[in-house]
């Protein structure tokens, strides 16, 4: 394959020097659009010249924006904390997200841009796609889907669990390529030979939403389809993604990256592993410097596929007590909301194990009071809560530890 079928655009292959040099060029720009146009950035960069913002030394000056702080600014100033740059009316969904979040996307090719690392992972015009991501509330799915129409492809819609009728629509569709999560990959193709329906052309993968341990990444190969992997949020977008090359994930070009000490915003060496730091160029929805809460590092050099952007370790734990679990986030607050609807409760601790990749969580639960019958009581809630399914246990006081940890992630990654 040629360099110009591998790459997606030119910009992929820029000289590293002159990326940077119009990527600074490019925030300045943004963030003089931001100050103009949205309400919350007028107040925040009152005093800012933006052009004195070309670098990234500069850059490491502004504020960061966490979770915490947008779900603040969205109940102050709803529905989008004054972050918008454009009336309600000119956009195309609002968004809604665990945790009372909204996020917007408007009509414009590629959104999220995510059409690149399609592209990388082999996604070509004319492929049909089966899209497993949720269509229902969260833009989890239009996130990939916007990708797949910029390129060309048809798309399946298939969304989240209905295992036994996404394999007739794979079985009857025939199609190129899987979009996910691994975990969900892993239970279609395993359950698709135990009805004995045939999915050999489905071949190829962009799965995200979860880690994906190099353990189920072989075993998804066994099964006959190889993935790669995209990391990308609600808020943001596309951030990075794999090549063929799988060496490390590539930074998107639509957004300058930084990796800094958790909870302070500085920017650590090189190589050293810190929280990810993202600002985007989305004249939409213009963040700067958004917490991810997540955990990477930089890779050295580039990467041997010939795209030449900065590259990221990949996902390497969370910054704080939040974790995904079937590739939803769960949230301390929410750990706590659980226990609130139960009074009977004094400690609680959600432990996520995972056995042969397959994912679970258990709410251990103190309640003096209370009997095991109360179980199933803290599951609806669980349930209601969360989204999600989830046992519960109730233990000992003494048995969970003091710690201060709401949610123990006890998978192993290897």
């Amino acid at each position: 394959m040629s360099n110009a079928e591998e790459f997606y655009d030119d910009l992929e292959a820029r000289d590293p020097q002159q990326r940077e040099e119009q990527l600074m060029a490019q925030l300045a720009a943004q963030l003089a659009h931001a100050k103009a146009n949205a309400p919350h950035y007028a107040k925040v960069f009152a005093d800012l010249d933006p052009s004195s913002i070309n670098s990234r030394e500069a850059l490491a000056t502004l504020p960061v924006t966490r979770k915490s702080d947008l779900a603040a600014l969205q109940k102050k100033t709803p529905p989008l904390g004054g972050i918008n740059t454009v009336p309600l009316s000119e956009l195309s969904h609002i968004f809604a997200s665990p945790g009372g979040l909204y996020e917007p996307d408007a009509d414009r090719k590629d959104y999220w841009r995510y059409a690149r690392a399609l592209w990388a992972a082999g996604v070509r015009p004319g492929n049909i796609v089966h899209n497993t991501f949720s269509y229902h509330l969260t833009p989890a799915a239009m996130l990939v889907e916007s990708g797949c129409r910029a390129i060309g492809c048809p798309v399946v819609p298939g969304g989240v669990g209905n295992t036994e009728i996404q394999i007739q629509l794979m079985a009857d569709l025939k199609p190129d390529f899987f979009i996910g999560t691994p975990s969900f990959l892993r239970i279609v193709l395993t359950k698709a030979r135990e009805l004995g329906h045939d999915l050999s052309n489905l071949k190829h993968g962009l799965v995200g939403a979860e880690a994906l341990p190099p353990s189920l990444r072989q075993e998804l190969a066994d099964l006959g389809v190889s993935v790669l992997q995209g990391y990308g949020t609600a808020d943001l977008g596309n951030v990075a993604y794999e090549s063929k090359a799988i060496d490390g994930m590539i930074i998107d070009e639509g957004v300058i990256v930084e990796i800094v000490e958790p909870g302070s915003g500085t920017p650590v060496a090189p190589g050293e592993v810190g929280e990810v730091i993202v600002t985007t160029l989305n004249p939409t929805y213009p963040l700067t410097r958004f917490a991810t809460g997540d955990l990477s590092a930089v890779l050295p050099g580039t990467s041997p596929c010939g795209r030449t952007n900065m590259r990221i370790r990949g996902w390497m734990g969370r910054a704080n007590q939040s974790t995904k679990f079937k590739g939803m986030f769960v949230h301390p607050s929410a750990i706590m909301q659980i226990a609130g609807r139960h009074p009977e409760i004094t400690k609680a601790r959600m432990v996520i194990t995972s056995d042969n990749n397959n994912d679970s969580m258990t709410l251990k639960f103190a309640a003096p009071s209370g009997d095991a019958a109360m179980a199933g009581a803290v599951e609806e809630s669980i349930r209601a809560i969360l989204k999600l399914g989830g046992s519960a246990e109730l233990v000992e006081a003494d048995s969970l530890p003091d710690d201060g940890l709401v949610i123990e992630d006890a998978r192993s990654y290897e």
